[in-house]
C-alpha cells in the first residue's frame, strides 16, 4: 500500500515537473525575450496580485463575501501571466495543425508546377488565410532571402522552433530529402500517403476526444440536475430562501454548460463547410428572406405578447382563449418558433453543399484526366462533362462551361463556380487546381491528387455526422430528463406549501417542520424556464460545433429543444399536481 502511494506521489511530482519544464521552455519560443517578458508581463501581474491581497486586508468596510474573491481574482491574473507563453504556444500549435492538411495539398500542387522551390514557400506565405502556418512559411523565406541560408538549413532551424510536432517532423524530412538531391515535387507526391494518414489520425483523435467530452458532459449535467432539484426542495425543510439557492445553482449550471461548450469548440476538428463571402451573402435573396422571416416573426410575436401583458390587444391568452390558464412555457416557446424557418432554409442549403462535396472528387478527377488525354482546354472538356450527371454539382458545372465559352477569364469563371457551390473545401481545391493548371502542372496529376484528398475528407465527415446524430439523441434525452426533474421538485414544493396549513402539529412541542413562507413559485418557475432557454441555446450550438455547419442551422435544434423543455415542464406540472392532489 505504501509503495502504491509512493508511486502515485512520484507520478504527480513528475507531472508537475513536466508542466514546469514545458512552461519554462515556452518562454524561449515566444516573440519576446525572457527578460522583457518578466518586466512587461510577469512582474506587473504579480504586483496586481499583491495589491489585491492588500486591498482585501484593509477594505474592512466591505463584507467578507466581497473581500474573499478579490485576492482570488488577483491570483487568476498572476497565473495567467505566468502561464501565458504555454497557452500562446498551444493556441499556435492548434492553429497550425488546423491548416496543416490544406497547406500540404497546396504545397504539393505548387511543387508539381514549373516554379522554384523557394517560390513555393513564398506563395504559401502570401496566403493570409493559412494564419500561423503561413507565418512559418514566411519565416523560411526570410531565412533564405535575408540571411542567405539554404532551404534545408532554414527548414532544420524552424523545425526546432515550431510548436507543432507534425510540422517539425515534416520540415526535418523535407530538409534531409532536399539535401540528398531529391526534387520537391517527387518528395511531396511521395508524402501524400503520410499527409492523408496524418490528417485522418488527427481528425479521428479529435472525434474520440469529443466522445469523451460528451460522456463527461452528460455526467456533469446529471449532477447539476440533482443539485438543482435539491436546491428547490430542501429549503422547505431548512427555511433557507429558495430563490437564492436556486439562483446560485442555476448560475453554476449555466457556467458548467458554457465551459463545456468552450472546450468542445476547441476540441472539435477544424473543417468548415460553408464558403460564403459577406458581399455574396448580401446578394443572396433567399437566405436574406429566411433570416428576415425568422427574426422579424419572432420580434412581432414577442411584441404582440408584451402588449397583451400591458392590456393592449388580446395577447396570447386572447388567442388561446380555449385554455383557461396559459402555461408560462408557452410564453417562452412560441416567440422563438419563427426562427425555425431560418434554420430549415439554412439546413436545406447546407445539405446541398454536402451533396456537391460528395460529387466534387468525381468531377475534378474526370476533368483532369480528360484535359490530359485530349490535350484540350478546360472549356472544351466541360462541353462533354456538362452532359454527365454530377448530382447537385451539375448546375454550377454547366454555368462554369457557359462562362468559359463566352471568354470570361478562368479566374472569374472558377470564382463564380465556387461561389455558387458555397463549399469551403471546393473553393480551396478549385483554386489549387486553377493555379496548378496555369503554372504548367499536369491536369491528371492535379485531379487525382485533389480527388484523393477530397474523398478522405468526405469519409471523415461521414463519421463526424454519425457522431453528431449520437450527440443529438443524448442532448434531447438529457434535456427532457433534466426539465422533468426540475419541475417535479418545483411542483412537490408547491403542493407541500399549499397543504401545509392543513397540517395539525404542536409547534411548541415539535417546532416548525415545513417552511413555505419564503417560496415564490412564479419567480422560481421563471428561473427554471431561463435554464430551459439557456440549455436549448448551448445544446444547439454544441450540435452545430461538432457538426461543423453554419451556426444559423442551430435555430432548428434551438426551437425544438425549447419546445421539448416547455412541453415536458407543462406536462410534468399538470400531471404531478393532479397525482399529488389525489394522494393528499
Amino acid at each position: 500500500m505504501a509503495t502504491e502511494e509512493g508511486q502515485a506521489s512520484s507520478g504527480r511530482f513528475d507531472s508537475v515537473l513536466s508542466l514546469a519544464s514545458e512552461v519554462l521552455s515556452a518562454y524561449g519560443k515566444i516573440d519576446m525575450s525572457r527578460e522583457r517578458y518578466m518586466l512587461v508581463i510577469f512582474l506587473p501581474t504579480f504586483v496586481v496580485f499583491l495589491g489585491t491581497i492588500v486591498a482585501a486586508i484593509f477594505l474592512t468596510t466591505l463584507p467578507m463575501m466581497v473581500r474573499v474573491p478579490i485576492p482570488l481574482l488577483g491570483l487568476l491574473i498572476w497565473v495567467s501571466g505566468l502561464l501565458y507563453p504555454k497557452i500562446y504556444l498551444t493556441q499556435r500549435r492548434i492553429a497550425i495543425e488546423n491548416q496543416f492538411h490544406l497547406v500540404m495539398v497546396h504545397m504539393t500542387v505548387l511543387a508539381t508546377t514549373n516554379i522554384d522551390r523557394v517560390e513555393v514557400f513564398r506563395r504559401l506565405a502570401a496566403e493570409d488565410e493559412y494564419g500561423a502556418l503561413a507565418e512559418e512559411m514566411g519565416q523560411i523565406v526570410t531565412l533564405v532571402d535575408t540571411w542567405n541560408q539554404s532551404v534545408d538549413d532554414a527548414l532544420r532551424r524552424r523545425a526546432r522552433e515550431v510548436p507543432s510536432q507534425p510540422l517539425a517532423d515534416f520540415f526535418e524530412r523535407l530538409a534531409f530529402t532536399l539535401e540528398a538531391g531529391e526534387e520537391l515535387d517527387e518528395f511531396m507526391l511521395d508524402e501524400q500517403d503520410f499527409i492523408i494518414e496524418n490528417y485522418t489520425t488527427i481528425y479521428e483523435e479529435d472525434l474520440n476526444n469529443l466522445e469523451v467530452m460528451e460522456d463527461l458532459y452528460i455526467s456533469m449535467i446529471l449532477s447539476m440536475t440533482f443539485g438543482l432539484v435539491f436546491a428547490i426542495v430542501l429549503p422547505i425543510l431548512t427555511g433557507v430562501n429558495p430563490t437564492i439557492t436556486v439562483s446560485a445553482v442555476i448560475s453554476l449550471f449555466m457556467l458548467v454548460q458554457f465551459g463545456f461548450y468552450y472546450v468542445i469548440r476547441n476540441v472539435a476538428p477544424y473543417d468548415p463547410v460553408w464558403y460564403f463571402p459577406k458581399p455574396r451573402f448580401i446578394q443572396d435573396k433567399e437566405l436574406w428572406i429566411a433570416i428576415a422571416t425568422g427574426g422579424i416573426g419572432s420580434i412581432l410575436i414577442t411584441l404582440f405578447m408584451g402588449l397583451g401583458f400591458l392590456g393592449i390587444g388580446p395577447g396570447l391568452s386572447g388567442v388561446l382563449f380555449f385554455i383557461n390558464d396559459v402555461p408560462m412555457g408557452l410564453y417562452i416557446a412560441i416567440p422563438v418558433t419563427p426562427l425555425i424557418v431560418t434554420g430549415l432554409v439554412m439546413r436545406h442549403e447546407e445539405q446541398k453543399i454536402h451533396d456537391r462535396d460528395d460529387q466534387y472528387p468525381n468531377f475534378i478527377r474526370s476533368l483532369g484526366t480528360a484535359e490530359t488525354a485530349q490535350q484540350a482546354t478546360t472549356g472544351d472538356v466541360l462541353e462533354t462533362l456538362k452532359e454527365k450527371e454530377f448530382g447537385a454539382l451539375t448546375p454550377p458545372i454547366k454555368r462554369l462551361y457557359r462562362r468559359l465559352n463566352i471568354r470570361i477569364s478562368q479566374i472569374e469563371a472558377w470564382g463564380e463556380f465556387t461561389l455558387e457551390a458555397k463549399s469551403y473545401i471546393i473553393q480551396k481545391f478549385s483554386e489549387m487546381y486553377l493555379i496548378g493548371r496555369q503554372m504548367g502542372g499536369t491536369p491528371q496529376v492535379l485531379g487525382e491528387l485533389i480527388s484523393e484528398n477530397m474523398n478522405t475528407i468526405n469519409q471523415l465527415r461521414e463519421r463526424r455526422r454519425q457522431e453528431t446524430i449520437t450527440l443529438i439523441g443524448l442532448l434531447y434525452g438529457i434535456s427532457a430528463a433534466a426539465v422533468f426533474a426540475f419541475f417535479i421538485g418545483l411542483e412537490v414544493a408547491n403542493i407541500l406549501g399549499t397543504f401545509s396549513s392543513q397540517l395539525q402539529l404542536d409547534q411548541a412541542e415539535f417546532g416548525q417542520l415545513i417552511y413555505t413562507s419564503a417560496y415564490n413559485v412564479p419567480v422560481i418557475e421563471y428561473l427554471l424556464y431561463l435554464v430551459v432557454l439557456f440549455n436549448a441555446a448551448l445544446s444547439s450550438l454544441m450540435i452545430r460545433t461538432i457538426d461543423g455547419g453554419n451556426k444559423a442551422t442551430a435555430y432548428v435544434h434551438f426551437v425544438l429543444l425549447t419546445w421539448v423543455g416547455a412541453g415536458v415542464a407543462i406536462f410534468t406540472r399538470r400531471v404531478v399536481s393532479l397525482v399529488l392532489q389525489i394522494r393528499l
